[in-house]
């Protein structure tokens, strides 16, 4: 193994393990996340609210959008990944009101 080879594998490693706490910190703050709209989802179905709220769905959106394009990510992508939470924090709700 070359001096060369060996920075990069040290690099790689610096780099991965980086990528394995910043995967940690994503679940977790997912977690969060849920445990605040799962106790949203009780407070509609006990009062009777309806199970989504488009208005806010779309400006979170607007904002996520924005946020993605301030942090350099592909906001198409941040997109595409606050729709899918969305729709799975809708479907807890729905479930919640039966």
């Amino acid at each position: 193994m070359t001096d060369a080879t060996a920075i990069a594998a040290e690099v790689l490693k610096d780099h991965r393990e980086s990528i394995d706490r910043l995967d940690a910190i994503l679940v977790y703050t997912l977690a969060e996340r849920f445990k605040r709209t799962q106790a949203v989802g009780r407070l509609k179905a006990e009062h009777d609210l309806p199970p989504s709220d488009p208005t806010r769905e779309a400006r979170q959106i607007e904002r996520l959008e924005w946020l993605s394009k301030e942090a350099e990510l592909d906001p198409e992508f941040a997109k595409k990944f606050l729709t899918f939470i969305i729709s799975e924090v809708i479907r807890h709700h729905e479930q919640l009101q039966k």
